[in-house]
């Protein structure tokens, strides 16, 4: 009686036998146990510019992935890319530019000390704000660059980002001001830098955010530090 033979009969009989593996299975069998591969920019990127799981994808130019240091301390979260941003494929790079580089600038930091990407990474037609599937078509993408950053403050600028980072509806004047949280990061909401410019008055407003980042920041670092 041949080997394959006999496995068959003992199976029958409900007897268990032990077969050696291979390599290739064993090495298959760990790797589901320990889950999928580490994540990188280099697939994530990729996936971004692959992307067709919303309808965005099919008049876009380009997708606005994000931009600044990939180890940064703050990620910015803004809303959709408008049209200026698509062409360029980077986020701020309308009129709101400068002035996110002065509001930066009272912070002592620059663009390249932060990260900056959208809620959502294609451009909704005519620039109208993005649909709920659009939102949540761009969730995991965005979750996998916190991830990936490793962030130790997230800023949601403007009205769109907070309202979805935040899962509220209430008015962006109520929901600044307060420290709130979002995959255990701290999270601030703001005015949008283009909403100012059409809004002087609330710079000064602009301003308290900020120092309530950097406050979380100062925070969020001593708690880290290790105990003598």
């Amino acid at each position: 009686m041949d080997n394959t033979t006999r496995l068959q009969y003992l199976s029958a009989m409900g007897i268990d036998v032990w077969v050696p593996r291979t390599y290739a299975e064993i090495t298959e069998i760990e790797g589901m146990a320990a889950g999928t591969a580490e994540d990188s920019w280099a697939s994530l990127h990729a996936e971004m510019r692959a992307c067709q799981q919303c309808n965005l994808c099919q008049d876009r130019q380009q997708v606005v992935i994000g931009a600044g240091n990939q180890r940064a301390d703050y990620m910015w979260i803004s809303e959709a890319p408008n049209l200026a941003e698509e062409q360029q494929g980077l986020p701020f790079t309308d009129g709101s530019a400068e002035l996110l580089t002065e509001m930066l600038r009272a912070m002592q930091l620059s663009r390249e000390q932060i990260y900056i990407t959208n809620i959502v990474k294609c451009r909704p037609p005519e620039d109208r704000d993005p649909k709920s599937q659009e939102l949540v078509a761009c969730e995991t993408f965005l979750q996998r660059q916190i991830a990936l950053i490793q962030p130790k403050v997230l800023i949601a600028v403007g009205r769109i980002a907070a309202h979805k980072l935040l899962q509220s509806k209430a008015p962006l004047a109520d929901l600044r001001g307060i420290e709130y949280q979002f995959l255990g990061i701290p999270l601030v909401a703001m005015y949008h830098p283009a909403y100012l410019l059409r809004t002087l008055t609330e710079k000064s407003k602009a301003w308290q955010d900020m120092q309530m980042a950097l406050t979380l920041l100062n925070k969020t670092k001593n708690n880290d530090k290790p105990s003598i």
